[in-house]
């Protein structure tokens, strides 16, 4: 074991529950994960002896919020090894970050005739903004296919991104787990002249960050999958195109002056963060970046390694041709996120019966729909795997889809 799981887990109060006498084994944090009393903790402390407004007022309560808030900053920029705190922009979440990118960047630089590149394991919030941008621009989406085991399919890269502007792609696939290449795709992209967009909603929690070693242009995350609170997220980007770039969205804070006549935009990142701040959620983040350095994410990693092997070779020896699994069977290529199906059985109902033994998955089409489409599935199950989660929990789900088959046997 990579960390101490005992002392891990008891930093997480919501695992020490029981329902109706039986634990609580939760395998969604591919969804959103628990957290620890160090953010439980600094939000209500922060709450109770330290709010107030950032950036606005002289008195020392409202510069003490702004030195939390800040400070946030600097510990996410240092947490990916971003070059300055300013090159870390808070959003609402992670989908609000692309959707900054797609709008405000594709706005002064996508038009008819223009393309940009996706691939077929993207999450809605990697589609939907490109294809609203399309709608408006006229300009053409391309998409990288993947093999029948669930990884890229990278063979006519080239072609896909000849003439092309953006490369849009996730680190980590969030129904197959698929760990994405990422600084290859990164260097392909700039190759053709084109920027390289980077979802890492589902690897910056998981594994270490370090968006200078990638050579990304943007990076998207979350702080909520990474024991951090909802209501923020997080954007990375190049500091030349962020001062490129238009405003996302208007009105206080964003702005250094505003005439009758126009406006002048503040300097970065205010530029993007119009309106109260999630003051009180940047310090939970805050306080999730301190508690994941402090485990080391090379640990947190070997961790997930291992329950992966763990988990596949128990599924797949207990069930067969009862289970069929998404994805490359090689853990050193996925990340802790297994979406599967299971006999005939449809996965809303086995994520029902499970959750009569406590046991916490994801049963449907993840925000996912092209993939799905793709895998020949409405749904899968998905269990996900963390820090916290531990051997016992994988033979706890192994039980629990016994008696599932046993159950739809009768």
């Amino acid at each position: 074991m990579a960390h101490d799981l005992s002392s891990v887990r008891a930093d997480f109060p919501v695992l020490a529950e029981l329902i109706d006498g039986k634990p609580l084994v939760y395998l969604d944090s591919a969804n959103t994960s628990q957290k620890p009393h160090a953010v439980i903790d600094a939000m209500s402390c922060f709450l109770e002896h330290s709010y107030g407004p950032t950036n606005r007022s002289a008195y020392r309560l409202a510069a003490d919020a702004t030195d939390a808030y800040e400070g946030a900053r600097v510990k996410v920029a240092r947490f990916v090894n971003a070059a300055k705190p300013h090159e870390i922009v808070f959003t609402k979440n992670a989908t609000e970050s692309l959707n900054l990118v797609a709008r405000a960047w594709g706005s002064t630089n996508l038009s008819s005739g223009d393309a940009i590149v996706l691939t077929h394991m993207e999450h809605h919030a990697n589609i939907v903004p490109w294809q609203m941008m399309a709608a408006e621009r006229g300009f053409e989406i391309r998409w990288v296919p993947l093999t029948a085991d669930g990884l890229l399919d990278l063979t006519d890269l080239d072609r896909l991104l000849d003439g092309a502007k953006a490369l849009s792609f996730t680190a980590m696939s969030n129904v197959l787990g698929t760990i994405n290449p990422v600084r290859e795709l990164c260097a392909a992209a700039h190759a053709h002249g084109a920027i390289a967009v980077v979802d890492g909603c589902q690897s910056v929690p998981h594994m270490p960050t370090d968006v200078r070693e990638w050579d990304a242009d943007f990076v998207a995350f979350s702080s909520h999958k990474m024991v951090g609170p909802s209501g923020i997220g997080l954007l990375w980007g190049r500091e030349s195109l962020l001062e490129s770039m238009p405003p996302f969205l208007g009105g206080g804070s964003m702005i250094s002056d505003v005439r009758l006549d126009g406006f002048e935009c503040a300097e970065l990142p205010a530029k993007f963060e119009a309106g109260t701040q999630p003051i009180v959620e940047a310090v939970g983040l805050g306080a999730a970046v301190d508690y994941l350095s402090a485990l080391g994410m090379d640990n947190v990693r070997a961790h997930e390694v291992a329950l992966t092997v763990e988990a596949l070779d128990k599924l797949k020896g207990r069930f067969g041709d009862d289970i069929e699994i998404h994805g490359s069977p090689d853990a050193s290529v996925r990340g802790a996120t297994i979406s599967f199906a299971f006999r005939d059985v449809h996965p809303h109902d086995v994520s029902q019966v499970l959750d009569q033994h406590n046991v916490c998955v994801r049963a449907g089409h993840h925000c996912a729909k092209p993939l799905m489409r793709l895998l020949g599935a409405n749904a899968t199950v998905r269990a996900s795997f963390y820090l916290y989660n531990t051997s016992d929990e994988i033979d706890t789900l192994c039980d629990a889809l016994g008696e599932t088959a046993e159950f739809f046997s009768a």
